[in-house]
C-alpha cells in the first residue's frame, strides 16, 4: 500500500493551504457572523481550479477524484475555513451528475459546478423519516411530460446560495411510471430531480441554528412544483438508486474531511498557545504533562481518521463501492469524534482564553458537535458496522 501523495497532490494540497491561510479563520467568523458567505473564497478557489479537481476535463474540471477533493475540503478547514458546500455541491451533485447524469445534464450543469459559478444544494432528509429514503413523503408523480413534487424536507444546506437543489423524492412504480402520492411505500422508488430554485412552489425557511458558519440550514417546501422531463436524473427511474448511493459515499468522505481540517486547525492554533504561554515559574504551559498529553492524544486520533479518510477516497475512486461504504462510515465516524475532541481540548488548554473569540476555537465548537449527528449519526454508522462488518443481525 502506497501512502505517497502524487507530486500533483502535493502541489494541491500547498496551494489550497496557501489560499485557506490567506483567509484564515477571522474571515470565516466575521461572515457568519454578519449573516454573510464567503463568497469570495468560493469564487477565488472556483477560479483557481479547486472546486472542480473530481470533476472531468471535458466539463473543466480537474479529472481527479475524491481523492483530490478532500484534500481541497480538508486543507480549507485546516485554515480555519471549514466550507460545508464543498461536500454539498462539488461532492455530491458533481458525482451524481457525473456519474448518472444524461448527456445534456452533465453538459448543462458540470462546467459551472467545477469553476464554482453554480451550487447545487442537496434535499434528502425530512421533518419525518429523517435520511431513511425508504420513507420519505416527498414523492413525484409524472403530469404530461413534466414531473410534479411535493413533499418537505429539512436541514437543507445553502439553498439561498444555490441556483438548484437536487431533490430526492419518490415515484410509484408499477403504473407506467405515473407517480401517485396514495402508492405503497413498497411500491415507491427513490429518484433524483434538479430543481431550480426560483421554480413556482418550492419555498424556504431559515432554521435557527447553535452552529456559528456562513452556511446557513434551511426547511424545504415542495408544493406541486413542476419541473421538465429532463430534471429527472439519467432520465430514467432506474437511475434513482444507484444515483442516490453514488452521492452519499463521497458525502461521508467529505464531511469526515472536514473535520479531519477542523481537527488540525485546532490542534495547531492549541499547540502555538501552549507553547509560547509561561507561567509558573517561566515554563511554557505545553511543557506539563497535563496539558500535552491531551493534545498529543487528540493529535493522534486525527491522523488516525486522516488514514481511514485516505483509505475510503482511493477505494471510491477506485470504483469499489460496497468497500468504500464500510470504509467511508468509518472515516466520518472516526473524523467526527476526533474533530470534537480536538476542539474540546483545544478550548480546554486555552483556559478562560479557549471561550473568547480571539483565540479563534470556541468559535467551532458548535459545528464540531454536529458532525457527530449529521449527514448520519454516530449511532446509526454503529448499526451499520454491527451489521455490515461484524455479522450482526439488524437493529433497527
Amino acid at each position: 500500500m502506497n501512502f505517497d501523495p502524487t507530486p500533483e497532490q502535493d502541489q494541491l494540497r500547498d496551494a489550497v493551504r496557501a489560499l485557506g491561510k490567506r483567509y484564515g479563520h477571522r474571515y470565516f467568523v466575521e461572515q457568519a457572523r454578519a449573516g454573510e458567505h464567503t463568497t469570495e473564497l468560493w469564487n477565488e478557489a472556483g477560479r483557481l481550479g479547486y472546486l472542480g479537481v473530481n470533476i472531468p476535463t471535458e466539463y473543466g474540471g480537474g479529472g481527479g477524484g475524491i481523492t483530490d477533493l478532500t484534500i481541497v475540503c480538508e486543507e480549507l478547514a485546516a485554515a480555519g475555513c471549514p466550507l460545508l458546500l464543498l461536500v454539498v455541491s462539488p461532492a455530491i451533485a458533481a458525482t451524481v451528475i457525473n456519474r448518472h447524469g444524461t448527456d445534456e445534464q452533465r453538459k448543462r450543469h458540470l462546467p459551472g459546478l467545477a469553476d464554482g459559478s453554480q451550487k447545487i444544494a442537496f434535499a434528502i432528509t425530512e421533518p419525518e423519516a429523517g435520511s431513511n429514503f425508504h420513507r420519505l413523503g416527498t414523492v413525484a408523480r409524472r403530469d404530461g411530460d413534466d414531473w410534479v413534487l411535493s413533499g418537505r424536507k429539512c436541514y437543507i444546506s445553502g439553498v439561498d446560495e444555490a441556483g438548484h437543489v437536487l431533490v430526492v423524492a419518490r415515484v410509484a412504480v408499477g403504473d407506467g411510471g405515473a407517480g401517485s402520492a396514495d402508492a405503497a411505500p413498497e411500491r415507491l422508488k427513490p429518484a433524483l430531480f434538479v430543481v431550480p430554485t426560483d421554480a413556482a412552489g418550492l419555498t424556504w425557511s431559515k432554521l435557527d441554528m447553535e452552529i456559528l458558519s456562513p452556511e446557513s440550514q434551511f426547511l424545504l417546501y415542495l408544493d406541486d412544483v413542476r419541473v421538465p422531463g429532463d430534471a429527472l436524473v439519467g432520465g430514467s427511474l432506474d437511475a434513482g438508486l444507484p444515483a442516490l448511493f453514488s452521492g452519499l459515499n463521497p458525502e461521508r468522505i467529505m464531511i469526515a474531511a472536514l473535520g479531519a481540517g477542523t481537527g488540525r486547525y485546532a490542534i495547531e492554533r492549541a499547540s502555538e498557545y501552549t507553547a509560547s504561554r509561561k507561567v509558573w515559574g517561566g515554563r511554557s504551559i505545553g511543557s506539563h504533562q497535563g496539558v500535552s498529553h491531551p493534545l498529543a492524544h487528540a493529535a493522534v486520533q486525527v491522523e488516525l481518521a486522516r488514514l481511514m479518510i485516505q483509505k475510503a477516497a482511493v477505494l471510491y475512486d477506485a470504483g469499489r463501492d460496497l468497500e468504500a461504504g464500510v470504509a467511508g462510515n468509518m472515516a466520518k465516524y472516526a473524523a467526527a469524534e476526533a474533530a470534537a475532541l480536538a476542539v474540546d481540548t483545544a478550548v480546554q488548554v486555552h483556559g478562560g482564553a479557549g471561550m473568547t473569540t480571539e483565540y479563534g476555537v470556541a468559535t467551532l465548537l458548535g459545528a464540531v458537535r454536529a458532525g457527530r449527528i449529521a449527514p448520519v449519526s454516530r449511532e446509526m454508522i454503529l448499526n451499520f458496522v454491527a451489521q455490515h462488518v461484524l455479522g450482526q443481525d439488524k437493529s433497527y
